[in-house]
């Protein structure tokens, strides 16, 4: 600071001390000035009422040492030309940064223009905690999802911060642009956190649901901990509103299921670090992709539970309505027979008059799973004309030309090869407003019996075939043909996908 330049300062000791901040200033001579100090002030003087005998000098630093003072400037001049050599010792020895002015200095001068500062930066400090409090609490009333608030804290630090729950599961997390490998390993690291996490309880009404933790990250103005606190707040109004125990498992496992499905990650590395912190672990598993189609409303406790019977845990979210996606996580070693998987699925649609379970294949990474839960998926839409009372089971080994679809499905190939053979019947169906593809697809979900086939497009017999006909007019193809219908399955489907 200008005002302290002027007085030619120059420091005599723990020069490494520097950093340590100025609670305030106080300015005396008297050797009883430890006793009106409370901690993390700069102590000016010019030394006039120190004793001269070294021994009570040196313990005059000690007391100030136990404090404990930001610092000691001593103006020379008045009373001493040169530092004591004993209080040189006695604050090298104690970590006490001593400072010597050679000028003299105005000392009201330098509280006035610090404690200005200070005072001015505290209140800088109240009118950001306003500004966050007015940001976060309107983040709650707005019923702004956990992830969104944890995102904007993130922001607000510009630090990785996470949101977990009491079992040590991330619920949500937003790590700039640290990546999602800081997640590798989360329980196990967060059971003993680092030293340098700030770790905020989110609670309310003598309940606690889970930490807000924040990784290291710049000062804040408004205290970092500070505004960690004002978004628990924000997170713990949320828990109270929502009322459902599951609510925040149920978005956050939404929310991941929803960046898998949508390609929303990095790495493969970075989306398998946020699903084995979710609580499905990766690495040496069988991975399966699940859909079911029901309509009982507690469709992801029951699949939870399918999982469980199986023999794993599951990440489980609602994609549409009456339809539920999960990923499942299952020991290498499990066998999954028809007989497991059946037995299962009873469990799961027990009491319920409908339910369609479909299956992916067993992948061994994340890639994998996307494409076993897109199985699933396809599966089920397959599926929807047929349904009928009771449950079924649906395995994607028991449909060849799905699978292979599914694995090419982001080839352009694959996509210009649907466009090519289905473009005259997309383009009859917007300009008439038809149902040529829906009845395609139900051909070749029933080759050979156009019966059945009929029955499943709602359509008479009479009238269906006359959707075909038409369909084979357009296309210039002969529906009986086998690779005619193949050719036309696989872009159907690769349409689906």
């Amino acid at each position: 600071m200008p005002v302290m330049v002027q007085g030619r300062p120059e420091v005599l000791t723990a020069v490494e001390s520097l950093d340590r901040p100025v609670r305030w200033v106080h300015v005396s001579d008297s050797m009883g000035a430890p006793d009106l100090l409370d901690g993390g002030e700069l102590l000016l003087s010019t030394g006039a009422g120190w004793a001269d005998d070294p021994d009570t000098l040196a313990a005059f630093v000690g007391r100030l040492a136990s404090v404990p003072i930001a610092g000691l400037v001593l103006e020379l001049g008045a009373r001493f030309v040169t530092a004591p050599p004993t209080l040189v010792a006695a604050c090298r020895f104690r970590g006490i940064p001593l400072i010597v002015l050679h000028r003299v200095v105005k000392f009201v001068a330098v509280t006035e223009a610090v404690h200005g500062r200070i005072i001015h930066e505290q209140t800088e400090a109240l009118r950001v905690r306003d500004r966050l409090h007015d940001l976060f609490i309107g983040l709650s009333l707005r019923g702004s999802t956990p992830d969104y608030i944890v995102s904007q804290l993130a922001k607000v630090l510009r630090a990785p911060v996470v949101l977990e729950d009491l079992s040590h599961r991330v619920v949500a997390v937003e790590t700039l642009d640290a990546g999602d490998e800081v997640l590798v390993g989360w329980e196990s690291t967060s059971r003993s956190p680092q030293a340098d996490w700030l770790v905020v309880p989110v609670e309310a009404r003598g309940l606690r649901w889970g930490y807000l933790i924040a990784l290291p990250g710049e000062p804040h103005t408004a205290g970092r901990e500070q505004v960690m606190q004002q978004a628990a707040v924000a997170l713990a109004i949320g828990r109270l509103a929502d009322g459902d125990a599951d609510e925040w498992t149920r978005r956050g496992q939404e929310q991941l299921l929803g960046d898998l499905l949508g390609a929303r990650f990095a790495s493969s590395a970075a989306v398998t670090a946020r699903f084995e912190a979710a609580g499905l672990p990766i690495a040496g598993r069988g991975l399966i992709g699940v859909a079911v189609a029901s309509a009982t409303t507690d469709l992801p406790a029951r699949l939870r539970a399918f999982a469980s019977e199986l023999g794993g845990p599951a990440i489980v979210a609602a994609s549409s309505a009456g339809v539920t996606i999960a990923a499942i996580s299952l020991p290498a070693s499990t066998l999954l027979t028809d007989a497991v998987v059946d037995r299962a699925a009873r469990g799961l649609a027990a009491g319920v008059p409908e339910a369609v379970v479909a299956l992916g294949a067993v992948a061994q990474d994340v890639a994998g799973l996307l494409g076993s839960i897109q199985e699933a998926g396809e599966l089920l839409r397959s599926t929807t004309s047929e349904r009928g009372s009771g449950v079924r089971v649906l395995r994607v080994q028991r449909r060849p030309l799905l699978r292979l679809v599914t694995a090419f499905a982001d080839d352009p190939r694959l996509q210009a090869h649907s466009e090519r053979m289905l473009r005259p019947l997309i383009e009859y169906d917007l300009d008439h407003g038809g149902d040529l593809l829906e009845v395609l697809r139900a051909y070749v979900s029933f080759p050979g019996n156009r019966t059945k086939a009929a029955s499943a497009g709602h359509l008479s017999r009479s009238v269906f075939y006359q959707r075909i006909a038409l369909i084979e007019d357009l296309l210039d193809v002969d529906l009986d043909d086998g690779e005619t219908v193949s050719a036309l399955h696989a872009a159907l489907l690769a349409r689906r996908g």
